[in-house]
């Protein structure tokens, strides 16, 4: 599973941690403060895909993307500053639909990108194309209640 790298917001110092593992409660490794929950965004697999879903603490934005498609690279790093942002409160992943056709069939993917929330296993809400900061906060916001 991919580590990502999370700044420590008591002292500053960066930690590589698996944001899959929020139920650790992962601490600083410099001042043993704890670290933010989420992260990402994660690439996941087929092998993976399902037990992420189970296993998160925070609900669970899925892009599914490839690595022709121009609106995904456009999207990309909206996608990553959205995780920047929400370490605490939703895990970021993506998943390559050329690398993995079967989870674009299982979720019936017809265009890229798109946009997945799913609270636990459940799928909460779903949309197409890429989306500006300000749009992607709000439909994510919107659609998880928060």
């Amino acid at each position: 599973m991919d580590t990502v790298i999370v700044e420590c917001r008591s002292c500053g110092a960066r930690n590589r941690k698996n944001p899959l593992r929020g139920t650790d409660n992962p601490v600083c490794g410099k001042c043993s403060q704890p670290l933010p929950r989420g992260g990402g965004p994660i690439a996941l697999d087929e092998l993976a895909f399902d037990s992420v879903l189970r296993s998160s603490q925070v609900p669970i934005l899925v892009d599914f993307w490839a690595e022709w498609c121009g609106p995904c690279k456009a999207f990309a790093p909206v996608l990553r500053e959205f995780a920047s942002r929400h370490q605490d409160d939703v895990l970021v992943a993506k998943v390559d639909t050329e690398a993995n056709p079967s989870l674009a069939q299982r979720f019936g993917i017809r265009s890229i990108p798109t946009t997945v929330l799913f609270r636990g296993p459940i799928e909460v809400a779903r949309q197409s194309g890429a989306m500006p900061a300000p749009m992607l906060d709000q439909w994510v916001r919107e659609s998880s209640g928060r």
